[in-house]
C-alpha cells in the first residue's frame, strides 16, 4: 500500500560534507551541507547563491569538499546556524543564523594546507577532495538555489581506509560516512549481501 504525500523536504539520504572556501579577506570559511553527489571525477553541490560559500566559490573558482565520518556529528552541529556573511541575509536571520568569522575555531577543527587550491582541508575528516569550479547551474528558478559543478583535482584518503593490496581503492567496509536522512544524522548499518555492481567497478 502506498500513500501520496507532500514532504517538506526530500532528503532520502545523502552524504554530509564540509566545504572549505576562502573569504575575500583571505580567511577560511567552512560550511556543512548535504546536497552533494558525484559522477566520474566531478561533483555537483546544491546551495543557495546567498550563502558565503557559494559567493566564495564563484569568486575564487575553487573549494575543498571534506567528508566527515559519522563520529564528527558534534563538530558539524557546532557549525549549524552559522554563516560567514555579514550582515546575515534576512532569510537566514529569520532562521536564527548568526555571523561567525572563525568557523574552524568554533567547530574545533584543524585547518590543513591543500596542495592544488587555497582553501584548507579539515584534518579531522578522513577524506578531502580538492576541487575547481566548472560551471554554475541555476536551479528551481526563480529561487536562489544553484547547482555548482566542480571538478575533483586531488583526492586525499586516510591511510586506514585504503583497501589492502589496492592502494587506489577505498575499502567500503572501513568507511562510515555521515549521512543526512530527512534532516537527521545517520551512519551506515551492517553490510547487506554483495552488490552485482561490485565486480564491475571494484578492483
Amino acid at each position: 500500500m502506498h500513500t501520496v504525500i507532500k514532504p517538506k523536504i526530500l532528503y532520502f539520504g545523502t552524504s554530509v560534507v564540509l566545504i572549505s572556501t576562502m573569504n575575500p579577506d583571505s580567511t577560511p570559511n567552512l560550511a556543512p551541507m548535504s546536497s552533494a553527489w558525484w559522477l566520474n571525477q566531478s561533483c555537483m553541490l546544491g546551495m543557495s547563491s546567498k550563502s558565503q560559500t557559494v559567493q566564495n566559490i564563484i569568486r575564487e573558482q575553487e573549494c575543498v569538499i571534506n567528508l566527515p565520518a559519522s563520529n564528527l556529528t558534534e563538530a558539524v552541529d557546532r557549525l549549524t546556524l552559522l554563516t560567514g556573511r555579514s550582515p546575515v541575509p534576512e532569510t537566514k536571520a529569520a532562521l536564527s543564523y548568526q555571523y561567525e568569522p572563525d568557523k574552524f575555531g568554533v567547530a574545533e577543527l584543524t585547518p590543513l594546507a591543500s596542495q592544488t587550491v587555497r582553501p584548507p582541508r579539515v584534518q579531522e575528516c578522513p577524506i578531502h577532495l580538492e576541487a575547481t569550479l566548472v560551471k554554475v547551474h541555476p536551479f528551481e528558478e526563480p529561487s536562489s538555489l544553484v547547482a555548482m559543478e566542480v571538478r575533483i583535482d586531488k583526492v586525499h584518503i586516510k591511510d586506514s581506509l585504503l583497501m589492502e593490496g589496492h592502494p587506489h581503492y577505498v575499502d567500503p567496509a572501513k568507511w562510515n560516512p555521515m549521512i543526512m536522512n530527512f534532516c537527521e544524522y545517520f551512519g551506515l548499518s551492517e553490510q547487506r549481501p554483495a552488490s552485482k555492481l561490485a565486480p564491475v567497478f571494484g578492483p
